[in-house]
């Protein structure tokens, strides 16, 4: 990126950063919003290698709005498919002892926490690959990245989980 360049994509961050935290921290909270806020620009300076944008701020901010849609679609898929403090029925069929059914409530709350701590979107693509049964060539496509970010995307959520769980 030329200096030029680099320090108009300064100015523009400096110039929305405030309006588009807000926003974001009104939708999503104060942990994802700076993420949110990060992936805005960066669909920002991909969009801008195809082509010039007309109103860069309206398209931040609507790249904002729609990436906290995005996200909080996603949440609540996610919560439909795993709810902390829920006892898997095969858990709760197996007639288990209470220290058992302790340790496995703390492995879910600890695999929940994981998971939610994930950035949106290694979060959005382990969510897609393990609960929507996607391939990541299905999720690429979907989600515009390449297969490779994808499985990197993938790795890093594995990693975290286990490390949570160990």
């Amino acid at each position: 990126m030329s200096k030029t360049k680099g320090r108009l994509i300064g100015e523009l961050f400096e110039r929305n950063k405030r309006d588009l935290l807000g926003c974001l921290m009104r939708r999503v909270g104060h942990e994802d919003a700076f993420d949110l806020l990060q992936e805005t620009f960066v669909r920002l300076l991909r969009r801008r290698e195809i082509g010039p944008i007309i109103d860069e701020d309206a398209y931040l901010r609507t790249t904002a709005i729609n990436l906290a849609r995005d996200f909080s679609r996603q949440t609540k898929s996610m919560a439909k498919h795993i709810t902390p403090g829920d006892i898997p029925t095969e858990i709760a069929e197996a007639g288990l002892d209470p220290s058992q059914i302790f340790e496995a409530k703390e492995s879910l709350r600890l695999f929940y926490a994981s998971l939610t701590s994930l950035p949106p979107k290694c979060r959005e693509v382990f969510i897609l690959r393990r609960f929507h049964d996607l391939s990541p060539d299905e999720i690429a496509h979907r989600l515009g990245i390449s297969r490779n970010m994808v499985l990197k995307h993938l790795r890093l959520a594995l990693e975290r989980c286990y490390a949570a769980l160990d």
